[in-house]
């Protein structure tokens, strides 16, 4: 069954329909955003509820509760505390390039089925742990679980949706992202004020309900045409599942496509020392820079600790996370506005707005933090208001930019034979920059208080000047043809073949 209009192969697009099996195959794997999400707001709430805090962590819950003498941007520094946020992601980290060679031997399907199992287990672990050690190991089984999806699930989305919509489709994986945030907010908030000091187990084991979906949805995603042609010589059938996820029976251009690039990644035996050749200079620096960029945005000061950062403006617990909750709605709200218009503004512009957007917000929220508030003070109500506006307009800005784009952009760049091995790159140096902001967010917030906001500031305009020069436009593009952006990119062109170079070279592996 197909809905929509036939798109012609015009202009370099296939011929095709968006149809309700690759709807519902993209909303399955897109599932792993929620847990993505959830884990993000769940992590900022439980590291300000007090009876968390009290079973756990004592001597935080003492000094935010009895220490007068602490400085508001101290309250909750502990590198214990941190290591519970972080722990998920350096595991991730490692995790992901087990994946890589998953998904690039055996296809991406297997990789999300580890991925739901490992979270499943993880959220499970978490809400029955009783001492810090079966805490944190299940944040490591989780971390396992997000290295495995964040690496096959964005390869998964590109390869299944159609060129022209591949932005708003991949988008998916951000909009259940902010989905997952959002429950885990209301969770907490309602978590919190459970008599008897237990609230905590639920906020961490309601994660194994999507982990169950992904895990059993997973049984039944098909493998992606891109994966099938990887694997094996069966034409045909790649041929079929081509005509079923289109809707159309005329698929034979992009079907060539697919077989062409699957005999380059064929011919690579090595895709990791393959990724270090001069052709890939420009795949190899995107997968490095847009996800350390991505984190350099200061998302996480608002993602992790919201909660906390609320806390340390003199909130209390109930309005700190119902602020988080608000804040959360705003973010799904601008991501499905990013969804509407990527794949038509495309890419660059939705950078550029945000960047500025963002780095504003920053300046001015940093600007009222240093005069208004203080080592031991408090924000007037007036001024908490306007904190909190400023930080909506934040978030609005990086879910309409680098929140979701982050994701489609390095999806939808890498040529198949090293696809694999740079989103593997993608995501290790995703979680690793996540790591060392949430292990070192509540020391940086302690020791430089207001001018944090400074900090992550001068790197937002530093990546929105990046993406103006480095990054050219990819929307609207069949991700089998991708090169071409490179080849007539003003920088990047002296590092790839020319058309006639590269013509030749896809002729001589044919």
């Amino acid at each position: 069954m197909a809905v929509g209009l036939a798109i012609q192969s015009d202009g370099g697009q296939y011929t095709g329909k968006i149809t309700v099996f690759v709807v519902f195959s993209c909303t399955i794997a897109a599932t792993a955003g929620i847990i993505f999400g959830y884990d993000l707001g769940i992590s900022g709430g439980l590291t300000s509820m007090e009876s968390f805090l009290k079973e756990f962590f004592p001597q935080v819950y003492n000094k935010m509760k009895e220490d007068k003498m602490t400085s508001n941007y101290c309250k909750f520094d502990s590198q214990m505390l941190t290591l519970f946020t972080s722990s998920l992601y350096i595991a991730g980290l490692i995790a992901s390039f087990f994946a890589s060679s998953v998904t690039r031997a055996f296809g991406r399907k297997l990789s999300i089925l580890i991925g739901g199992t490992a979270l499943f287990a993880g959220a499970a672990l978490g809400g029955a742990s009783y001492n810090i050690y079966m805490l944190l190991l299940g944040r490591v089984l989780l971390g396992v679980g997000l290295g495995f999806t964040n690496q096959s699930v964005p390869l998964y989305l590109a390869e299944m949706a159609m060129s022209k919509y591949r932005g708003a489709f991949n988008i998916g994986f951000q909009i259940f992202l902010n989905i997952g945030f959002i429950m885990a907010t209301i969770i907490n908030y309602c978590a919190a004020k459970i008599k008897g000091g237990w609230g905590w187990r639920i906020s961490l084991a309601v994660a194994a309900a999507p982990a169950a979906i992904l895990t059993i949805g997973a049984f039944f995603l098909p493998e992606t045409p891109n994966s099938l042609i990887q694997h094996g010589n069966d034409h045909e059938k790649a041929k079929k599942m081509l005509q079923r996820i289109r809707g159309v029976d005329d698929v034979q251009v992009e079907l060539d496509d697919l077989i062409q690039a699957s005999y380059a990644s064929k011919s690579v035996t090595h895709p990791f020392k393959n990724l270090l050749q001069r052709k890939y200079r420009p795949q190899l620096v995107m997968s490095i820079a847009i996800p350390f960029f991505l984190q350099a945005t200061g998302i996480n000061v608002i993602g992790f600790y919201s909660p906390v950062l609320f806390r340390t403006i003199g909130l209390g617990e109930s309005a700190s996370l119902l602020f988080t909750t608000l804040i959360s709605f705003v973010g799904l709200g601008s991501t499905i506005v990013s969804s509407l218009v990527v794949d038509k503004l495309g890419r660059r512009a939705l950078f550029h707005l945000g960047g500025i957007q963002m780095f504003v917000t920053q300046m001015l929220i940093g600007g009222i933090m240093a005069a208004k508030l203080g080592d031991h003070g408090e924000l007037s109500k007036g001024y908490g208001v306007l904190l909190l506006i400023l930080i909506c307009v934040y978030v609005v800005a990086f879910c309409l930019s680098w929140g979701p784009l982050g994701w489609v952009v390095t999806s939808e760049i890498f040529p198949l034979e090293i696809r694999s091995a740079a989103q593997s790159i993608n995501v290790a140096t995703s979680l690793f920059f996540t790591f060392v902001i949430a292990q070192g967010f509540l020391a940086m917030l302690c020791h430089m208080k207001s001018g944090i906001f400074f900090f992550f500031g001068g790197w937002v305009a530093l990546m929105t000047g990046f993406v103006y020069i480095f990054l050219p436009e990819t929307k609207n593009i069949p991700i089998e043809k991708m090169e071409k952006i490179w080849r007539e990119h003003t920088f990047w062109k002296r590092f790839v073949p020319s058309t006639q170079d590269y013509e030749k070279s896809k002729t001589e592996v044919a």
